[in-house]
């Protein structure tokens, strides 16, 4: 199974079925992992909007086919990419979700269009 990595962004706009989902495809998702980190963020933003955390949680992990843990390996890129990442104004949640991407050596899709000039060593797909 070749993965794909999904960052909050893309998460948050499939369940709230914003522009841009139509391209997380069935097959895409099928293969859709993603960060614990991101998890916690897609989790926490629908709590905020909604209030009922258990529906929440259901719906957050209903996305991706896996929920990967953040790992020492993982930490320790998102670290790293603050070099390259710092003037776009990433978050700790963004460098994890490519930490995961570049651990797994997987294409990562997302919403922020100032990913389209990142340059971290693995596919980047800017659904909107």
């Amino acid at each position: 199974m070749n993965e794909v990595v999904l960052d909050a962004s893309a998460m948050l706009a499939l369940i709230q079925h914003e522009r841009g989902e139509e391209k997380l495809t069935d097959d895409l998702l099928e293969r859709a992992v993603a960060s614990t980190v991101n998890i916690a963020e897609v989790q926490s933003k629908l709590v905020k909007k909604s209030s009922d955390p258990e529906r929440s949680w259901v719906s957050a992990l209903s996305i991706v086919s896996a929920v990967e843990p953040f790992t020492r390996d993982q930490a320790r890129i998102a670290g790293d990419l603050i070099t390259v990442t710092e003037r776009y104004g990433l978050s700790l949640g963004d460098r994890s979700c490519l930490a995961l991407a570049i651990a797994l050596n997987a294409p990562v899709y997302t919403t922020e269009q100032v990913w389209k000039n990142l340059h971290v060593g693995i596919p980047i797909h800017v659904i909107r």
